[in-house]
């Protein structure tokens, strides 16, 4: 039922003021008392499963893109992230709300699915399944090829209303926090909400292999190779790719072109509530 109903519901398209996007890979978690982000989201899932994890007594949220490559060891990362801010709280619950994924041929979606509901399992606190809005769930069908019908979630922190969205503002650092996924990084936390500061870096990674070959290739066999599900992705996932390889060739050893003090790119809201980068020698 719960599927259904958010289903049912158009994406509404979010602006930046107010919202942290959190990318593939990423998970951030603040609270209702959060005087900067009001929104969490993020979009772009196909075979991936957007989570949102949130405790009913001290509000604590925390939303995160999955792709599989961890998922164990991811849940119990955000599991300890809502912790942390509700160790305090006798009262409420952990409630957890899973969108994306479709039927695709290779059937990551339901993998992951299986990954998910065994890990949230394992935990030792009761975890409460409230939105389970996954794969057969989520799955439609054209001309025999399936699509998944909600790519991307948002979830307001002071009313923990879940909805579905598409946001035209995915930054700050897009093009750097996707060459650190693509690179193979672990799930990240990017943000600070006792400071509410989003906190990029420092990444160091190696020269990405055959970034030139990639580069040369035309839009079909970007898609063929670097999706995990080519006809379901959005029109624009090609040429993010292109912008993070690009990154890449430019960037070869971060440690010395972005992060030569090894210390993270910090954004705080401004007054329009928007990110603004903060020098870091004045924390």
């Amino acid at each position: 039922e719960k599927a259904k109903l958010l289903r049912s519901q158009p994406a509404q398209i979010v602006e930046p003021k107010g919202l942290l996007y959190v990318q593939q890979r990423e998970f951030a978690v603040t609270t209702p008392k959060d005087g900067s982000v009001s929104i969490l989201g993020s979009d772009d899932a196909t075979t991936c499963h957007i989570v949102v994890l949130r405790h009913t007594g001290s509000g604590a949220t925390c939303l995160t893109h999955c792709d599989g490559s961890d998922t164990e060891a991811e849940v119990s990362l955000i599991m300890s992230s809502v912790k942390s801010f509700s160790n305090s709280t006798g009262c409420g619950r952990l409630e957890v709300h899973l969108v994306g994924g479709f039927n695709d041929d290779r059937q990551l979606s339901q993998k992951l699915t299986n990954q998910l509901l065994r890990a949230f399992d394992l935990q030792p606190e009761d975890v409460h399944l409230v939105t389970f809005c996954v794969t057969e769930l989520n799955d439609r069908e054209e001309q025999d090829i399936h699509f998944p019908i909600i790519y991307g979630i948002a979830v307001n922190v002071k009313t923990a209303e879940i909805f579905p969205a598409t946001f035209p503002e995915k930054g700050p650092d897009e093009d750097l926090r996707s060459a650190h996924v693509l690179t193979g990084a672990p799930l990240t936390n990017i943000y600070d909400a006792k400071t509410e500061q989003l906190r990029i870096g420092p990444y160091f990674w190696g020269p990405f292999p055959h970034v030139d070959f990639w580069l040369e290739q035309d839009d079909a066999q970007i898609l063929q190779n670097l999706s995990t599900s080519p006809l379901a992705e959005p029109p624009h996932f090609v040429s993010h790719i292109r912008s993070t390889l690009t990154f890449l060739k430019e960037h070869p050893f971060p440690s010395r072109s972005l992060f030569p003090d090894r210390k993270p790119r910090i954004y705080k809201k401004n007054e329009e509530g928007l990110w603004e980068q903060v020098c870091s020698d004045k924390i």
